[in-house]
């Protein structure tokens, strides 16, 4: 070994060494998100960390302390991994729950179930909540998405960032595509407008 080889690689160390450090004294935001989940097209997400989400936004949230808790227990998530849905409610509007069925201003928006793939109880929650500021209302694409049917609305302050899709499938099985940067991938809800 040469003297020029050990200090390239004792450079490389110290480098990775620092980065290593400063992420763990800074705490740093995820800017990049895998999705593995199919409540959302699995896939590279973008995280623009600040953005104020508004109603059919897709966000990255840190799940509240005791949610995170249930949630690494039951298996579905671990702890520290963020949750990607779409945001379906926001501050004013009226979110309820009768049964298996969840409403967003009277519209339909979701259907929950009893138990989960393995038998096991869901939460649940009944009644009727008006959002107040500093909370939303998350809902996942799929049916078996684990969002705010079971746990029901969120402090907006668990929002890390807006969620923008760069490489994803359009169904499950699907190749993954690239996607414009920039431009809008909404998922549509129960009353929105549908275009062809």
């Amino acid at each position: 070994m040469n003297r020029r080889w050990l200090r390239t690689t004792a450079a490389c160390g110290a480098l990775f060494c620092g980065l290593f450090g400063a992420a763990a004294i800074l705490a740093p935001q995820p800017r990049l998100i895998w999705n593995a989940s199919p409540s959302v097209p699995v896939g590279l997400y973008a995280i623009e960390i600040g953005a104020t989400p508004a109603r059919g936004d897709l966000v990255a949230l840190a799940p509240p302390a005791p949610l995170s808790a249930w949630l690494s227990k039951r298996g579905y998530l671990p702890r520290g991994v963020p949750l990607l849905k779409q945001v379906a409610a926001t501050e004013g509007a009226l979110v309820c729950r009768s049964g298996v069925f969840v409403t967003i201003d009277g519209a339909p928006a979701a259907r929950a179930r009893s138990a989960d793939r393995m038998g096991r109880t869901l939460p649940l929650w009944l009644g009727c909540r008006r959002l107040e500021r500093g909370e939303l209302f998350v809902l996942g694409l799929s049916p078996d998405s684990l969002d705010g049917r079971y746990f029901g609305p969120l402090p907006a302050s668990a929002v890390i960032g807006t969620a923008h899709p760069i490489l994803t499938r359009d169904a499950s099985g699907a190749p993954l595509r690239w996607r414009r940067i920039g431009a809008r991938h909404s998922i549509h809800l129960p009353d929105e407008e549908q275009t062809s």
